[in-house]
């Protein structure tokens, strides 16, 4: 085993990893960025080494700087996470050429899966299943053109080099397929820093099923059973979980097979994954093989109580597994989420800024949590914008689900916007609990997922008023037992006035709206009044995020706590946000003329299309940026005449920042 590694990595997974190390004694070197320099990863680390500045392609991508650092660090080996170099073929050469072990396969087997062009036809040619398409080296957009024409229509434009969900679109028709091209490319070269795509099929509502493979340096292969990954939100994972409730034992056995064939292909080494399309009769279809650990590795190590980064470790110290094929054992079951910063009522618009307040459920055997984060961190513009990733592990697939709902209720961000809310009614929806959900159901049927605006009942709005009530009387408690005189009528908070009844205006805003809730009485009893609904309630108490009132001779009993200035009240199957507002404080509005195009948030400018004094139509593509790993295209409010464009390609803009206006 070694006795010192490099992390060239951050986040999460270079907590994962350093976790791992410290159980093993095996010392830590984490490098960071201008951006990180108080990021998690660095203070967990046995050292820390700062390599450059805030952008990927100033600290994290520069390779020669890493592998000089390790060596200066005595590191004898390197390992690289996901993303950023894990599949660059080059630097694990590099690191190997410096005496360095690079902590994943070979830079020959990454070169023959580096191009998922190159891979498709390397599979098909060992007997692996691959999907119809075009994967040549011509990349001449007329010629393009006329591979789709042969595909067919719909079909897929991926990226060559790379995955995440980067630089893949679906074109539906012959129109749509020179500006899906155009973007794709785009977005391909500033991710993977290449260009070349591939073209395929596009399959009917497929599901999306992986299989973790493993192989030594002792000719030994074998496969950590499936992953199913079919709720995905435009190419990107939401929600995985394994075992597959679609993969029957002979379907498990073929498709292992032919990961186990796949990677021996390739002479692979170390983790990996093989991910496959399949359809509704069974049939699979290879897509590519990640070299690399997957994000949702922990679904496989819940059911199977394996660490895989242990065995990655070993593998790469020359080891051989641990396990025989017929030696690994599932037990149960485990769905995995990703907590990101990011407002899915806004387009899923990636956030950043500091964490305030973070909750996440305790840690059992049930409960894991994977973060990178913790209370007072920034969730920085130049990276994922990943808070925390929740597993949770059950009996069954209904056990799982279950604790996994429990586990989000705990879960509160203060700070960005979360995509909590969002998780919460996605674990409710019957396409995931009877697992019928395929890889564009999300992207079919997102508004059944969004909050759409249902109607609240009056008891919830009740119920949020009757926990601040209780939550004010006892701050008021509090600040007069520390007063000079604590028996004052004054001191209260119960609206006592002399020779007037008691009444308290309690109010919130919830999507836009003023919301007031009169209330007279006092210590858990009182009469509420909201929009002419009247509640009478008896014996309400607040203790540790939990809610209990009597009602008309109905007890009732739900979550309710304060975040901030807000209130969060479980009820209705869903989790409710409402701010406090002073009760005679009011806000003026006036209409918005729709003159000015804002950044949305901080980013890059990567794509200008229209110039001042040019005439353009209502949501006409105006300018495309990248933020937080993603593009974003601004279009025109309205119709009319560009007055002033104030950013140009390659400008770094801040959140909301003036871009376009329009003339009046």
């Amino acid at each position: 085993m070694f006795s010192k590694i490099l992390i060239a990595n951050r986040g999460e997974i270079a907590c994962r990893i350093i976790r791992t190390c410290r159980r093993l004694g095996v010392a830590t070197v984490a490098v960071y960025s201008d951006a990180d320099a108080d990021a998690e990863h660095v203070r967990m680390a046995d050292e820390a080494v700062h390599i450059g500045g805030s952008a990927p392609g100033e600290s994290y991508l520069r390779g020669e700087t890493i592998v000089a650092v390790a060596r200066a660090a005595g590191a004898e080996a390197i390992h690289p996470g996901y993303g950023f170099l894990s599949e660059n073929a080059d630097f694990a050469e590099l690191a190997e050429g410096a005496g360095i072990r690079f902590i994943g396969p070979s830079a020959e087997s990454m070169r023959k899966m580096g191009s998922k062009a190159g891979a498709k036809e390397l599979m098909h040619a060992n007997g692996v299943p691959v999907v119809p398409g075009y994967t040549g080296a011509d990349q001449d957009p007329a010629l393009l053109l006329r591979e789709a024409e042969r595909i067919g229509y719909p079909l897929m434009i991926k990226a060559a080099h790379g995955g995440g969900g980067k630089g893949m679109r679906v074109v539906h028709s012959a129109a749509e397929f020179h500006a899906s091209l155009e973007s794709c490319q785009r977005e391909s070269r500033n991710a993977f820093g290449r260009d070349r795509v591939l073209l395929e099929r596009y399959l009917q509502r497929p599901r999306h099923i992986e299989f973790q493979v493993f192989a030594d340096r002792h000719g030994n292969t074998l496969h950590l059973n499936e992953r199913e990954c079919s709720a995905q939100r435009r190419y990107q994972k939401v929600l995985e979980e394994s075992p597959s409730p679609f993969v029957g034992a002979e379907l498990r056995q073929r498709m292992g097979a032919a990961a186990v064939q796949a990677a021996r292909s390739i002479d692979y080494c170390n983790a990996g994954t093989v991910e496959f399309i399949v359809d509704g009769s069974g049939d699979f279809y290879f897509m590519e093989i990640n070299t690399r650990l997957q994000v949702e590795h922990p679904v496989t190590e819940m059911v199977l109580g394996l660490d895989l980064v242990e065995w990655q470790l070993r593998v790469a110290a020359g080891e051989p597994l641990p396990l025989r094929q017929d030696q690994i054992e599932s037990n149960g079951h485990a769905i995995e989420v990703r907590l990101y910063a990011e407002d899915p009522d806004q387009g899923f618009l990636p956030g950043s800024g500091r964490i305030e307040r973070l909750r996440l459920p305790t840690a059992d055997a049930h409960v894991r949590i994977d973060a990178g984060v913790i209370e007072g961190s920034v969730v920085s513009i130049f990276y994922d914008p990943m808070i925390a990733k929740l597993i949770v592990h059950g009996a069954d697939r209904g056990d799982a689900i279950r604790r996994m709902q429990q586990a989000l209720a705990e879960c509160d961000v203060l700070g960005p916007k979360s995509n909590i809310a969002f998780l919460e009614r996605l674990l409710q929806h019957p396409s995931i609990l009877d697992a019928s959900i395929d890889t564009g159901y999300l992207d079919r049927h997102l508004e059944e997922v969004l909050d759409s605006g249902a109607a609240v009942a009056h008891e919830t709005y009740f119920s949020a008023a009757i926990a601040a009530l209780l939550d004010e009387e006892e701050r008021a408690r509090t600040r007069a037992g520390n007063s000079t005189d604590p028996g004052s009528p004054w001191a209260r908070a119960d609206g006592w006035r002399v020779a007037h009844p008691g009444k308290r205006l309690v109010c919130f805003q919830h999507n836009g709206e003023r919301i007031e809730v009169s209330a007279r009485g006092y210590a858990g009893h009182y009469q509420l009044d909201h929009a002419g609904t009247h509640m009478q309630v008896e014996a309400a108490d607040h203790t540790q995020g939990w809610l209990s009132f009597r009602h008309e001779g109905r007890s009732r009993r739900l979550r309710c706590r304060r975040l901030g200035e807000d209130w969060l009240v479980f009820a209705q199957g869903r989790r409710l946000r409402l701010h406090a507002v002073p009760a005679f404080a009011f806000e003026a509005t006036s209409a918005v003329a729709g003159n000015r195009v804002l950044a949305p948030m901080p980013g890059r400018i990567i794509a200008v299309r229209s110039q001042s004094g040019d005439e353009v139509a209502a949501h006409q593509e105006l300018i495309v940026m990248e933020a937080m790993k993603m593009e974003i295209t601004l279009r025109a409010p309205r119709a009319g005449r560009i007055a002033e464009l104030r950013c140009g390609e390659g400008d770094f803009v801040e959140a909301d920042q003036l871009l376009v206006m329009m003339e009046e």
